[in-house]
């Protein structure tokens, strides 16, 4: 690799970087059933946090006997498997990215 491509693949880096750290300030909102379940997650892909409607968790509790004031347990749980499921995706994602180029490690994509 000649200077002006090394010149060239340190300026991606730093710019990579810094749009790393800007989509890490990002958030969006997303729900469903009409607001009964929000999500928050930041532009890294990473769930901020899972909300459950209590109307709607006292539906399912009632009707499965279920005690309603474990909602945050579960909806920390939901919050702590999508993490991982995004995780886990990203990471194959960037198994298929290292293949594709040939081991040559691009930052931001593998």
């Amino acid at each position: 690799m000649n200077l002006p491509n090394i010149k060239q693949a340190l300026e991606l880096k730093k710019k990579l970087d810094q749009a790393q750290k800007e989509l890490a300030k990002i958030v969006i909102e997303a729900d469903a059933g009409r607001g009964a379940v929000k999500v928050s997650m930041n532009g890294q892909q990473k769930v901020l946090s899972v909300k459950i409607a209590p109307e709607e968790i006292s539906k399912i509790t009632t009707a499965a006997g279920i005690d309603p004031a474990k909602l945050q347990h579960l909806e920390e749980m939901v919050e702590k498997a999508v993490n991982e499921a995004v995780e886990k995706s990203q990471k194959e994602a960037a198994k298929q990215l290292y293949s594709l180029t040939g081991g040559l490690k691009i930052p931001g994509l593998t």
